[in-house]
């Protein structure tokens, strides 16, 4: 499916110029100082809701039954995996089917795009040996004393 990309500023000056690429496919409105819009026929967001809840809810059902089948599965599509310690890839792979199947009852599957980028960062960490012991290190210093703040009123 095809995506067309309009600055916002286009779509408020003319939007009947720009509605009919919604025939095609998706239009994401790129805005100067926000987050980006992307609009839709509702036939196809309904669309992509349901096999986006229907998928989610087999692969919740998949862990319930068998989690060590669905952890690799998953991790079968997560290449980035490979760099964490095993340990860790237990922890992301629990965490990732937690938000997803959490994400799979209520419809919101932000926490769980959340928590995949996060994971995929922590890898990256992983990645870099240098950088994985720096900040796996202790911190030096005891850290000190810290004097209670004064109420000011």
């Amino acid at each position: 499916m095809a995506v067309t990309e309009v600055p916002y500023s286009s779509f408020l000056r003319g939007p009947s110029e720009v509605l009919p690429a919604l025939e095609h496919g998706d239009v994401r409105l790129e805005r100067r100082d926000a987050e980006a819009l992307v609009m839709t026929r509702a036939r196809r967001y309904q669309a992509a809701m349901r096999g986006t809840s229907l998928a989610s809810a087999m692969v919740r059902d998949l862990a319930r039954k068998d989690a060590a089948l669905a952890a690799r599965l998953l991790a079968e599509q997560l290449p980035w995996l490979a760099w964490m310690p095993r340990g860790e890839q237990e922890g992301c792979l629990a965490d990732i089917l937690t938000n997803l199947a959490a994400g799979a009852e209520t419809g919101t599957f932000e926490p769980f795009a959340r928590s995949l980028a996060e994971w995929e960062h922590t890898a990256e960490v992983w990645a870099d040996p240098e950088l994985a012991k720096r900040l796996s290190s202790e911190l030096p210093g005891d850290g000190g004393t810290i004097a209670r703040p004064k109420v000011q009123r």
